[in-house]
């Protein structure tokens, strides 16, 4: 995986991060796991190495130039096979993570290999608008990726967060768009736009959309699912 490590190393700089030989090697190592057991289960169509370090291990650590993360409770909310989260965990150790996927067959994986590469984090398989009953405003950061348009991602990622923390929504060329027919569903979760940070990468457009959490988001969110799909806010 020697053109992955060369990727990374590549990558950093552009992102203005500096990171360890040991946590650069860490990173590396959890990508080369994702594209070892996508050989029997379906955990993402980017397998080769040099795309694996930029469109999973970089695309990743681009949040870690929005907000300081260190010391704080961070959840990803559908992280499939570990993606923002993990790759965050690694370069910020000081930071507490929670996944969560329904998907039982990626989070006993990563319930497996996470320990053995050295990265504590919790892993929790269950549905979001399901899980937030005890975990309600409970984290600084919700993250996610590739999980649904951000009219219905916020409304299964708000709640997880304090009022005065973020979410941070990893989009492509679709950012801006989703983000005018989502002004709705900020405004009624407590929602505030900072800002949109562009991040290309290999000529792709990919943007994370920075929302700060200014007032408590209503009870009646989430709803069920079929129920934000049907109405998205």
């Amino acid at each position: 995986m020697a053109d992955m490590r060369t990727a990374l190393d590549a990558g950093l700089p552009r992102l203005g991060l500096s990171l360890p030989q040991d946590i650069r090697q860490k990173l590396c190592d959890f990508g080369a796991a994702v594209v070892e057991q996508n050989k029997v289960m379906n955990l993402t169509a980017i397998t080769e190495p040099e795309q694996v370090a930029r469109l999973h291990l970089l695309d990743s650590l681009s949040l870690l130039t929005l907000t300081e993360l260190s010391g704080k409770r961070i959840i990803d909310v559908g992280c499939g096979a570990g993606f923002p989260g993990v790759p965050v965990k690694i370069a910020c150790p000081e930071a507490e993570l929670t996944l969560l996927d329904s998907l039982g067959k990626r989070m006993n994986w990563l319930e497996t290999v996470l320990p053995s590469l050295g990265v504590k984090a919790e892993c929790i398989t269950a549905r979001a608008e399901e899980a937030v009953a005890d975990r309600r405003e409970q984290y600084d950061v919700a993250t996610s990726r590739a999980v649904a348009r951000l009219n219905i991602l916020l409304e299964l990622t708000a709640p997880y967060v304090k009022v005065g923390g973020l979410v941070l929504a990893m989009k492509g060329t679709a950012a801006r768009e989703e983000l005018a027919e989502a002004k709705n569903a900020i405004s009624k979760l407590g929602l505030k736009l900072e800002k949109v940070a562009d991040f290309p990468v290999d000529g792709t457009d990919h943007a994370v959309i920075v929302l700060r959490k200014v007032a408590p988001t209503p009870k009646a969110y989430p709803r069920r699912y079929a129920k934000i799909k049907q109405s998205p806010l």
